[in-house]
């Protein structure tokens, strides 16, 4: 990544505040878009697509200088939206795919994954990113750009990394026609051990997924 980009609020303040507000638009717009569920046989390569797009967001953020907010104190939004019917919508849709197994924490010594659930991550991520957006839309660009930046690394980029391994994982196991464990039914309010995940876990063949999901295996 070039200095320029790297400084580039520095130089123009209102070039980099307008490209990391049109990614963040663009994933919210696509996400709720595919939450409704018109187009179910393109949801996960759809989804894997906007993920992917917005960790390039995420990532110019993190790697930027910090950003700092011009008030000590944050200016109140008034209530947050509700984001639990698109948590609801998308869960329908991407069941029975929507659980899966994630570390917590790479530098994190635990013995067993964390079950997570994909419609779960992409609420909690629009919930940060909304937030944010509220600020832009009332001018304030700084503060926007600082709670962006603060929320990526605190909760939104390590929930969309890890949903973008999951999502970039069945499309993976579809396409190279590669048995999947079936992760759908576990507890995610409870803690899994690998024993616990392997007794769990059923084998289920990749194309019984690709049609209902809309990816095809490699012949």
């Amino acid at each position: 990544m070039s200095d320029a980009t790297l400084h580039a609020t520095a130089h123009d303040p209102g070039d980099f505040a307008v490209q990391i507000a049109d990614q963040i638009e663009s994933f919210l717009v696509a996400v709720t878009e595919v939450a409704k569920g018109d187009e179910p046989d393109s949801a996960v390569p759809f989804l894997l697509l906007e993920v992917s797009q917005l960790m390039l967001a995420g990532g110019r953020l993190g790697a930027h200088e910090d950003i700092l907010p011009e008030e000590r104190y944050e200016p109140d939004l008034g209530p947050e939206p509700d984001v639990d019917e698109l948590r609801e919508r998308l869960a329908s849709l991407l069941d029975p795919i929507d659980v899966y197994s994630e570390v917590f924490d790479p530098y994190e010594h635990r013995k067993g994954r964390v079950p997570a659930r994909i419609s779960d991550d992409l609420a909690d991520v629009i919930a940060d990113l909304r937030h944010g957006m509220a600020h832009y839309r009332a001018g304030r660009t700084t503060e926007a750009l600082w709670w962006w930046q603060f929320s990526y690394f605190s909760n939104w980029g390590s929930t969309a990394s890890a949903t973008l391994r999951a999502l970039q994982s069945l499309v993976a196991h579809v396409r190279l026609n590669q048995p999947l464990e079936e992760l759908d039914g576990l507890d995610t309010d409870q803690d899994f051990n690998e024993d616990a995940l392997a007794e769990e876990a059923g084998k289920v063949m990749a194309e019984e997924l690709a049609g209902p999901l809309g990816l095809r295996e490699v012949k």
